[in-house]
């Protein structure tokens, strides 16, 4: 492989990386997906720790998160006892997958304890500024996380229509 393609893969595996950590994720989850995204075939995981320098214990863990993630995928070959991964390229189902793992029951607990500590003050309501204080503080998270599930109803509709439609509704192709 030219030098000059090495650092290239060796600079998009970092830079992945870094949106892995910015988005609250561990640094080696962008790198392997980074890894799998620029491999031609799936790998196993030797392969993987070949080509992203990360041990084979955490590339084990941070596999799982991705494929619950729906990021990326396991497959068997014939004859051969390993598991081979490979990375989601499809952005639209990636995203809703991402916004979907918000469904599970946890994230829903703690949703739907906002929304019960908003009724709750409105039945006990107490007319004082530390009251209003933590009421408007409330009823901004619930906001955001409205506003989070309406993101997830608008990606996944927007899969639908197909990504040639979807760049050409946001103006992406000129």
């Amino acid at each position: 492989m030219p030098q000059s393609l090495t650092k290239i893969k060796r600079d998009f595996t970092e830079g992945l990386s870094q949106i892995s950590r910015f988005w609250g994720f561990p640094k080696g989850m962008g790198a392997i997906f980074a890894v799998l995204y620029l491999s031609p075939t799936p790998l196993s995981l030797d392969e993987i720790v070949n080509q992203s320098g990360l041990t084979k214990g955490a590339i084990s863990t941070e596999i799982r998160a991705l494929a619950r993630m729906g990021l990326v995928h396991r497959s068997t070959k014939l004859g051969d006892r390993k598991d081979y991964y490979s990375a989601e390229t499809n952005f639209y189902a990636a995203i809703r997958s991402i916004l979907q793992e918000r469904q599970n029951s946890e994230f829903d607990r703690a949703v739907r304890s906002v929304k019960d500590t908003l009724t709750q003050m409105d039945e006990d309501w107490v007319d004082d500024d530390e009251w209003n204080f933590v009421y408007e503080r409330v009823q901004a998270l619930q906001s955001f996380f409205d506003a989070i599930d309406s993101l997830t109803r608008a990606v996944v509709k927007l899969e639908s229509l197909g990504i040639s439609n979807v760049t050409k509704i946001l103006g992406v192709l000129k």
